[in-house]
């Protein structure tokens, strides 16, 4: 390794533990801003909203940044460490200027991250000079944009091996067709992913899965999303989400004979599930749903719409959070959690009739993207559910929000994975056009601007996916739900930003229909949407985490 880039890794190292120290004192001062004695109020956070949104944004390019540092083993290669100070480089000033917003929101004195900023500016010119930019856009285009080294056991690089394959082979030829011609992901490719045990994931050996019996294995699980979103986030990448977050729900609340029976079916893909959460008034506001269930005889009747189910026609199983207590004001404790039967339908409009009456009806949800599974609109009139329904039975009632987060958690850390599938894929594809592509006489890859561009890209990504790998971990063992947030806040929005430069690169043709790149670009605009908009990651479960955790640490308070 080159001195200069030996020392710029120094530099970096350096850097980030400097900004540790100032976030941590950040935290604390919020925190204080928001307590009213040794509890955070409520009332004085939603105040202090714009702090916490760049506070969360600081702790997810800091965590970033330190995690794509830490990767760097003592056999670490030059594009390893290029794109590790490259990130940690760009990063830096975007955490000082967030943090600079929590100090003068707080009354903090900013003098210690002015004091920052001029090894920062030494950091930043070794670390993106132009002719850094270059060497590491040099170095990505020679990889073929295969960059972000996370280092696998052998089971698991199998695993990924197998699924590139797979996804390569059978789900990039039938992608373009399903995006362009809004189908519904067909069988041709859900009875492969079957045998492949695709939908078992996340359920224990014992109930059919490929997940331990003892514990969990997140890594598995974000190796094959990756893979599959590679070649198409709708049809194939984003099929796992759903038995994902039904499955850890059963696991967490289920009783021992519908985990028996549920977790068999899931793991099987038979059938595909659903998850209906959103409803037409409350998004990520899941403590405030409305739609009401009420005792019959033998079950209850729920009542209410629905929005945003996706998958809902072709699922034969959905996940339903309804209101079982009427009295509002309990908010999340009032919520319980029903799986809801239904036939499976491949059109974009259904309905469903009861003999006693009851009516449950979908209509696909037209969208610039993410086409395959649709989401739909649901209602809700009077549908009939068996008390054998009933997620965890009478002792689950007013449980269905501990439920629904137990799923979250692997929910969003997917997601992550999801969105580093989608970078994979328009990082490859914009260095493969740049190299073909010739303009003024050149390969447009023999630019400057462009290997500045593919270096930047190639950092944020790679940084986003040793995140992710990172995450996975802590999740498995059994913590991480603050973490997870960060690695989809982080790689969301990374996926916009890098899909955008890679459709730019290929130019006219990157707006073409006929280019995947064009399909990339608008799959990614949803991934800070959905599993939790990035504005209630950053403020309800990021910002609101790190404050209360401050908040209990002695001296803190006020």
């Amino acid at each position: 390794m080159k001195p200069s880039l030996q020392e710029d890794r120094a530099k970096a190292v350096e850097v980030l533990a400097r900004l540790r120290t100032a976030f941590d004192a950040g935290v604390a001062a919020l925190a204080r801003s928001c307590a009213s004695g040794s509890r955070i109020d409520n009332a004085k956070a939603d105040r202090m909203q714009l702090a916490s949104f760049e506070l969360a944004w600081a702790a997810a390019e800091l965590l970033a940044a330190e995690t794509s540092s830490a990767f760097l083993g003592a056999r670490a290669g030059e594009i390893d460490v290029r794109l590790a100070v490259i990130f940690a480089g760009d990063a830096a000033p975007e955490i000082i200027d967030r943090l600079q917003t929590v100090y003068r929101e707080t009354g903090l004195d900013a003098s210690a991250l002015d004091g920052m900023r001029p090894a920062v500016a030494a950091l930043r010119q070794g670390a993106v000079a132009a002719s850094a930019l270059e060497a590491a856009g040099d170095l990505v285009t020679a990889a073929g944009g295969d960059v972000g080294t996370v280092k696998l056991d052998e089971q698991h690089e199998l695993a990924q091996d197998a699924f590139r394959r797979f996804a390569a082979e059978v789900v990039a030829p039938m992608a373009e067709d399903i995006h362009r011609r809004d189908l519904t992901v067909p069988e041709a490719l859900l009875q492969p992913m079957r045998e492949m045990g695709v939908f078992g994931l996340a359920i224990p050996e014992k109930f059919g899965g490929s997940a331990p019996d003892d514990r969990e294995d997140s890594v598995l699980m974000i190796a094959v999303t990756e893979a599959l979103s590679e070649a198409s986030l709708a049809a194939a990448g984003s099929l796992i989400t759903r038995p994902e977050i039904l499955a850890r729900a059963l696991i967490k609340g289920g009783t021992p004979e519908q985990q028996s029976y549920w977790l068999r079916k899931l793991a099987a893909g038979e059938p595909l599930c659903a998850i209906a959460i959103t409803e037409p008034d409350y998004g990520s506001d899941v403590a405030a749903l409305a739609l009401r269930a009420t005792r019959a005889d033998g079950g209850w009747k729920l009542t209410g719409a629905k929005t945003w189910c996706t998958f809902a026609g072709k699922a034969g199983v959905i996940m339903v959070v309804a209101r079982t207590d009427p009295d509002r004001s309990r908010g999340h404790q009032g919520l319980s959690v029903f799986l809801v039967e239904k036939p499976s339908f491949e059109t974009h409009e259904f309905e469903v009739r009861q003999p006693g009456g009851g009516k449950l009806a979908g209509r696909a949800i037209p969208t610039i993207g993410y086409r395959g599974m649709h989401s739909f609109d649901l209602s809700f009139d009077d549908f009939f559910v068996s008390d054998a329904h009933l997620l965890g039975g009478e002792a689950g009632l007013g449980k269905g929000f501990y439920f629904t987060m137990a799923g979250m958690v692997g929910g969003r850390l997917q997601t992550s994975a999801r969105a580093c599938g989608v970078m994979r894929a328009a990082l490859r594809a914009a260095v493969r056009y740049t190299q073909d592509r010739r303009v003024f006489g050149a390969p447009l890859a023999h630019f400057q601007l462009t290997k500045v561009k593919l270096a930047r890209m190639a950092a944020r990504f790679a940084a986003c996916r040793q995140l992710a790998y990172s995450v996975a971990k802590i999740v498995d063992e059994g913590d991480g739900r603050m973490e997870a947030s960060l690695a989809k806040l982080l790689a969301c929005r990374s996926a916009e930003m890098l899909t955008r430069e890679a459709l730019q690169l290929h130019g006219g043709m990157g707006y073409a229909e006929e280019s995947p790149v064009s399909r990339y670009f608008v799959d990614a605009r949803v991934l800070s949407i959905f599993e939790g908009a990035e504005e209630t990651l950053a403020l309800k479960v990021i910002a609101r985490t790190l404050l209360d955790s401050a908040i209990a640490r002695p001296g803190v308070a006020a």
